[in-house]
């Protein structure tokens, strides 16, 4: 008779009769269950938040790694656009007047509305308004002329190898009719700007200088 047949005419009310084999079995049996339980209840949910966390950390770990993978796979298309950035800002940079140009340009912007035709009623700068590393110069002017004339300063404002910007735009009829029937005055805030991180970084120098100097 082998094992199983033993197992099948086993009397569960009968324990004491089993065979000694069997018994052992069961006794095996009961103790390993009990054993899985254990190291389930005592071992596996104190070390499980452990191993959730490693495992999150190696997500997370792992997804850093891609990311620094992928950057530096397109480190030479990085530098490029840097160096191409660093270009045009230096283009743009050129286009900013420097303190001693100013005056100039202010005579540019005056003769490019005298040249369109245009009379001009009002040419005002204003004082220079400091937005960080450059410097606003707004200029209201007052000019009368035909609407041809004004798209010809406008024109002319644009080809200016500074960059100078129009705002607040205004357009009426004159009030002097003496003036001309097709003639119109135009208010505008011509603006232009001035690179001063150099001008700062002088400040910055002299006042570091002075306060070692004391």
């Amino acid at each position: 008779m082998n094992f199983i047949e033993q197992l099948r005419t086993l009397d569960p009310r009968d324990v004491g009769r089993w065979p000694l084999a069997v018994r052992g079995f069961f006794v095996m049996l009961i103790f390993v269950v009990c054993a899985a339980v254990a190291w389930y209840l005592f071992v596996w949910n104190d070390d499980r938040p452990i191993l959730q966390k490693a495992e999150a950390d190696e997500l997370d770990l792992r997804s850093q790694f891609e990311n620094k993978q992928q950057r530096a796979a397109n480190l030479d298309a990085y530098k490029a656009q840097l160096a191409e950035m660093e270009r045009s800002f230096g283009a743009m940079l050129r286009q900013l007047p420097g303190k001693t140009e100013v005056p100039n340009l202010l005579v540019d912007i005056s003769q490019t509305g005298l040249a369109a035709g245009l009379q001009e009623k009002l040419f005002q700068p204003a004082g220079e308004q400091s937005k960080g590393f450059y410097a606003e110069l707004p200029i209201k002017i007052r000019l009368v002329g035909t609407y041809h004339e004004f798209g010809t300063f406008v024109s002319g404002i644009a080809a200016l190898p500074r960059i100078v910007t129009l705002h607040d735009i205004q357009i009426t009829p004159v009030s002097d009719k003496a003036a001309g029937f097709d003639n119109l005055t135009m208010d505008v805030t011509a603006k232009t700007y001035r690179y001063i991180e150099d001008e700062g970084g002088g400040h910055a120098a002299a006042k570091k200088k002075s306060g070692g100097a004391t």
